[in-house]
């Protein structure tokens, strides 16, 4: 029988936090399964973690709130502490069903590594049509980098086993969701999703209070990715730009030239010659980055 924690960050959710670990232990206890609940207390300042407690989870709390990328990272640490085999990653808002777990961790003992719950073929009760657009976007993005189908790559719901707790460092102060994906198909571990339902959250949206903020953040993310994950695609585009535009302005002097045998604008040539040493230059960081990389 393998050891199994269950891993849950939570920042203020007093409301919800009891009756999701009460879920967990009534659907694992069932399974039979060799489990315990961690919620990581990220600097909350209600109740969530004495309800935590109260209801049978182990507690580790940070001194205030550093996010969700921090938060995941203290969960891998005291998983590892705590000698679990598998980890399951789920949310305190009590969205992802505790019926789905177990259908994760089988995946997990199947031979898989890491396991992704897709709410878009398990059924969505509620998400606002910018937030899916946004995924799917990230989620096509993550596809063409690792070059596997993921439908769901913003999902907080999978499970992974303790090589990947090892192996992969989350670096990104961001996301966690895109870049263990991604680090996972890197290292050659296996992934899969299986269908999870998502159901409607009760109250406001922790990650999603203004639209707008949300597609900004949404898209400078995907910039980063390709950024860190692609850098000779990323840096070879940009400098693809500036250099066709300066050849392009020089050869519409050239043509000028040609047809009625002046020579050239000087700023119009200046700025040419600029704009391919420019082109040149990025072409070359995106080499250097991505031996590096």
């Amino acid at each position: 029988m393998k050891k199994i924690i269950i891993t849950i960050p939570a920042y203020n959710e007093e409301q919800s936090i009891g009756e999701v670990v009460s879920d967990i232990k009534k659907v694992m206890s069932k399974e039979k399964h060799d489990f315990k609940i961690l919620v990581v207390n990220d600097g909350s300042n209600d109740k969530t973690e004495e309800v935590a407690k109260k209801n049978g989870a182990i507690v580790v709390s940070h001194p205030r709130n550093y996010g969700l990328a921090e938060a995941f990272r203290t969960e891998l640490k005291e998983c590892l502490r705590l000698k679990a085999e598998i980890i399951v990653h789920t949310d305190a808002d009590g969205q992802y069903l505790a019926e789905d777990i177990p259908k994760l961790i089988k995946e997990v003992e199947n031979g898989y590594d890491l396991v992704l719950g897709n709410r878009f073929e398990g059924g969505i009760e509620e998400m606002p049509l910018l937030k899916k657009l946004g995924n799917k976007a990230f989620s096509n993005t993550i596809s063409k980098i690792i070059r596997q189908d993921i439908g769901d790559c913003q999902t907080g719901f999978r499970a992974f086993t303790r090589k990947v707790a090892e192996k992969i460092e989350i670096k990104s102060d961001h996301t966690y969701t895109q870049e263990q994906i991604i680090r996972c198909a890197n290292e050659m571990f296996r992934i899969k999703e299986i269908p999870t339902y998502f159901r409607k959250r009760n109250g406001e949206s922790r990650l999603m209070r203004n639209p707008f903020e949300y597609a900004l953040k949404a898209w400078i993310n995907i910039l980063r990715i390709y950024r860190d994950y692609q850098p000779l695609k990323f840096f070879g585009a940009i400098g693809l730009f500036f250099f066709s535009v300066g050849v392009l302005i020089g050869l519409m002097l050239v043509l000028l030239f040609l047809t009625t045998g002046k020579i050239g604008h000087l700023p119009l040539t200046i700025l040419s010659i600029m704009l391919v040493i420019i082109g040149v230059q990025i072409g070359l960081f995106g080499f250097l980055a991505d031996m590096k990389r």
